[in-house]
């Protein structure tokens, strides 16, 4: 969705389901180091399978770095190859040690190389004590062979500032965003078109396995949100005899992914099938529910009961549209507003800072970015491109650039400012460039060797709590976990016992949690 801080550039309006994105920017880094395990000695790699050399990825660091070699295109093993960044932190109860654990924290475009490093400490601490824990930027993405389609960081610079922050408000802005990625995909075409039809989902699943194989795992351990869960569902289906123990957290609904089989130009968008403009708008009106139902020494933005919040934030909306705070437009604040709803602990009491200071007429002061973390590349260039390339390659949206401003109006007649947010997330792919090479869509009910444990959460900006419910419906065997509380992915949240104890149980021992179980935050926001 967006990101900010040490993990990245991209402008808040890139909104392209990077929800782990927007967390570790939000996030505090990792802890002190802990005493750092014996290596394992895994089976030596199979021919054809990628070879890890680690070594610590700064002086002093808790993180291994590795770099692998793996075919572009995996139809064609002795063909051009690339490089995928690879990071661990090796179990801190080495005597205990269960095994390796792969963690996606989103995207499309989370560099797991940054954001699990930065996000460490939000793992529960029997996966810490008990697993490798071992990310990985997907291919195109960050410090592996990325999408890059720009000669410099200046005409990088130059591109960004030409769409209007947000999305666009109006025909002059709307023009200005459809011409700026039209032209960013004609750039993209001509600096390595191979490359681009080679990041689909499908591609990194099968990398993901190289990565297992690697590691001398015999089955896989995987933890997806977001973007991850189609991740996951994709590995699951393509290799359902190699999964010992699959997390899906905040889950897209994969048919919401694929859209209709053979279907190039859809009415709606990928977001819009998923639902995310009408969670988004339900999470909002919660946030300014449970803050109007505290004093404003717990919530700034209270006016003192919830409807008047709400009335408050909608006269807010409306004054911003006519006269924007310095670079506050309404179409900024709008996007601010849904990324800040990612995270509990702190976005929710900063974002009800900023609408306060917005209320008054004052800009807000930027957010401190957290340290970066103890790796090699902590700044890694993620431009627009690289979410794009793969959901634009991969999931099939209107082509029809026109077609976006009446969809907009549609989802904002259901869901408010929200539902103009998410409608223009799409709209890059309307030109984008190529197709995926290599798609899986389906079926998506094949039998695993191992239950998946599929986590959805009740007030989720992104990914609606029904995507969780269709993801446990598609899999073969699947058991839903509910998240009766706020804010895109329960581990990033951190906010739940309940959830970690179960998610905890199930990766060590297999143990699901009982049908129907639900699941409470330790604390209610603004309480």
């Amino acid at each position: 969705m967006s990101v900010s801080g040490p993990t990245a550039r991209r402008r808040r309006r890139a909104a392209i389901l990077t929800a782990a994105l927007a967390c570790s920017a939000l996030l505090t880094g990792p802890a002190a180091a802990a005493a750092r395990a014996a290596p394992p000695s895994p089976s030596p790699p199979a021919s054809g399978v990628p070879r890890l050399d680690w070594s610590p990825c700064k002086p002093g660091s808790p993180w291994d770095c590795a770099t692998a070699k793996v075919p572009l295109d995996h139809a064609a093993p002795a063909g051009r190859t690339i490089d995928l960044a690879v990071v661990r932190r090796q179990a801190t109860d080495p005597g205990r040690r269960i095994g390796t654990l792969f963690v996606n924290p989103g995207g499309p475009g989370g560099p797991g190389t940054v954001q699990v490093p930065q996000n460490y400490d939000a793992f529960p601490k029997e996966l810490r004590e008990r697993f490798d824990i071992v990310s990985w930027d997907p291919r195109g993405i960050g410090n592996s062979t990325a999408v890059n389609c720009f000669a410099t960081p200046e005409e990088a610079k130059a591109w960004a500032a030409r769409p209007p922050a947000g999305f666009p408000v109006g025909a002059q802005e709307r023009k200005a965003w459809t011409d700026a990625y039209e032209d960013l995909g004609r750039r993209c075409e001509k600096r390595d078109p191979e490359l681009l039809r080679h990041v689909s989902t499908a591609d990194t699943a099968r990398d993901l396995d190289l990565l297992r194989r690697s590691v001398g795992e015999p089955r896989l351990n995987y933890l997806g949100v977001s973007y991850g869960t189609v991740l996951g569902a994709t590995y699951a289906n393509l290799f359902p005899d190699k999964v010992r123990a699959m997390v899906l957290d905040s889950n897209i609904d994969p048919r919401a992914w694929t859209g209709t089989p053979g279907q190039d130009d859809p009415r709606a968008t990928t977001l819009l099938r998923m639902g995310s403009d009408r969670t988004a708008a339900a999470t909002l009106d919660r946030f300014l529910t449970l803050c109007g139902s505290a004093p404003a020494s717990r919530c700034a933005f209270s006016a003192g009961s919830p409807g008047a919040t709400r009335d408050k934030f909608d006269r807010l909306m409306q004054q911003l549209r006519a006269h924007p705070v310095g670079p506050w437009t309404y179409a900024k604040t709008v996007a601010d507003t849904v990324n800040s709803l990612y995270l509990v602990d702190p976005g929710w009491q900063a974002l009800a800072g900023r609408l306060q200071e917005l209320s008054q007429g004052r800009s807000p002061r930027p957010a401190v970015a957290p340290p970066p973390p103890p790796v090699a590349e902590p700044n890694p260039y993620l431009g627009d491109e690289q979410a794009a390339a793969v959901w634009c390659a991969d999931s099939p949206n209107p082509r029809d650039p026109a077609a976006y401003h009446a969809l907009e109006e549609e989802s904002a007649r259901r869901a408010g400012d929200a539902g103009r947010f998410w409608t223009w997330a799409a709209e890059p792919c309307a030109t984008w460039p190529a197709r995926a090479a290599a798609t899986y869509d389906g079926p998506w009910d094949k039998p695993p060797a191992r239950p998946v444990l599929v986590i959805g959460t009740r007030y989720d900006p992104s990914t609606p709590y029904a995507g969780a419910e269709a993801m446990a419906r598609e899999l073969a065997d699947a058991r839903l976990l509910t998240n009766d509380g706020y804010g895109h992915t329960a581990l990033f949240n951190n906010a739940s016992s309940c959830i970690s104890a179960y998610e905890s149980r199930y990766f060590v021992d297999g143990t699901l949690p009982p049908p129907g179980t639900i699941c409470r935050p330790d604390r209610i926001p603004f309480s």
